[in-house]
């Protein structure tokens, strides 16, 4: 039950990390790139799909969502100045690519959770 308990708390909480980067998509709508944005809301979407059919443990779940959320930051701290340069584009893209490789990584591990 407590395995159980975990995989709830952070199914939960990745809802609402969605939720933030959606809310945080609208309001910075004018200086959004929508090749940085499609790339996150791809990344979440693989995340969620591996906690849902138990590939990612509720531990590295945890840790790409921490990850994914740093991307975020550094993001909104790129376009503070309300324009994302080549320079910065570049930057957020790396960090990305390794994210996925790592999202990927994690979901092909031999650790799962059982999923009824």
């Amino acid at each position: 039950m407590h395995s159980a308990f975990k995989f709830a708390f952070i199914a939960g909480l990745t809802f609402l990390v969605a939720a933030e980067v959606a809310y945080g998509q609208a309001q910075n709508y004018g200086t959004n790139d929508p090749g940085v944005q499609q790339r996150m809301q791809n990344q979440q979407q693989r995340i969620d799909q591996g906690i849902n059919s138990g590939q990612l443990t509720p531990k590295e779940a945890g840790r790409l969502q921490a990850r994914e959320a740093k991307i975020k930051q550094d993001e909104a701290r790129m376009k503070s100045d309300g324009q994302l340069t080549a320079k910065e584009r570049k930057k957020l893209n790396k960090e990305l690519d390794n994210a996925s490789d790592r999202i990927y990584k994690q979901k092909h591990d031999r650790q799962h959770v059982k999923t009824n």
